[in-house]
């Protein structure tokens, strides 16, 4: 039986690996003492006692979690953006190749993916990598996601008693476009330039909709077929999976993958004007379920075991 720390589980993403470990018989999740979990030498001497730690931290927070672990037999399972384009530290987005699988598999040091990260580099790293755009393809990407992900502050936020007049539209965010996740998405995909990125917070809970759109013009090669047939040969798992005409009514719902653990990869539009849509749930493949599917891999057990699918 395996042992896992989760630092910092009070938050939802911790929250939510803990809910999806504590179903499992070969997992023991080793816990801190209220009055000891903010005491270095108690954390330390946990961190360095467990197979595996996974990090529900701020940022600057997860860089001291990782230096106080001295035992080199420790995995990492980072969900903050600290280490997301550290190459020494694989990224953990297995779908998007083998080589990812087999750095995911072999590393210590693992990086989960940036929730509104994850749609845009699922759509844009085939294209660039198969030349169907080239990495100097200005682009621009939107994406819709639940209150959840701006964690414990915005969702006292949004579940108070008298919900804020402000609060009860869609609110865009990142106005200065330097949101924290463009550094993995240019490291990851290639691109030689930052998108237009229109980040987008709904009155829902959790669900996320990244939507990429692409002019004929800025492809190299062939049109909306070709993307679609790339897709389904690339994504066809069950985390992620390639979905033809999967709509509702000609509409796309940023909720309808909320709870569940993966990607949804869609393509609408036409032979001028394409739209490239992924849908999930940002606290599943967007941050839980991948760190999750990470463990699993690193384990060597079934990638789906315990997600929610």
């Amino acid at each position: 039986m395996k042992k896992v720390f989760i630092d910092g589980k009070a938050g939802t993403t911790g929250l939510r690996i803990e809910e999806r470990l504590s179903q499992r018989d070969d997992i023991e999740i080793v816990t801190i003492p209220e009055e000891l979990r903010k005491d270095p030498q108690a954390k330390k001497e946990i961190l360095n006692s467990v197979d595996v730690a996974f990090l529900c931290l701020p940022d600057q927070a997860a860089i001291e979690s990782v230096s106080l672990i001295e035992n080199p037999n420790v995995v990492v399972i980072d969900t903050s953006t600290a280490h997301r384009t550290n190459p020494a530290w694989a990224y953990g987005f297995p779908e998007l190749g083998v080589e990812f699988e087999e750095k995911i598999k072999n590393s210590k040091r693992i990086a989960v993916p940036g929730c509104h990260a994850s749609g845009f580099i699922a759509l844009v790293y085939p294209l660039v990598k198969n030349g169907i755009i080239s990495a100097d393809t200005l682009l621009t990407a939107t994406s819709l996601t639940g209150y959840s992900g701006g964690g414990k502050k915005m969702i006292a936020d949004y579940e108070c008693d008298e919900l804020d007049m402000l609060l009860q539209g869609p609110r865009q965010y990142a106005l200065t476009q330097k949101h924290k996740h463009l550094p993995e998405m240019l490291n990851v995909t290639g691109l030689k330039n930052a998108p237009v990125f229109c980040p987008i917070v709904g009155t829902f809970y959790s669900g996320m909709e990244v939507t990429v759109p692409l002019f004929k013009s800025q492809l190299l090669k062939g049109g909306i077929d070709e993307i679609r047939e790339l897709y389904k040969s690339t994504y066809n798992s069950k985390i992620v999976h390639y979905a033809e005409n999967a709509d509702e009514g000609g509409f796309l719902s940023a909720v309808a993958l909320e709870g569940k653990d993966f990607m949804q990869i869609e393509v609408y539009g036409n032979e001028d004007r394409i739209l490239l849509v992924a849908r999930y749930d940002n606290l599943g493949k967007g941050a839980s379920g991948a760190a999750v599917e990470c463990l699993n891999i690193v384990l060597g057990t079934d990638k789906t075991k315990t997600l929610e699918l």
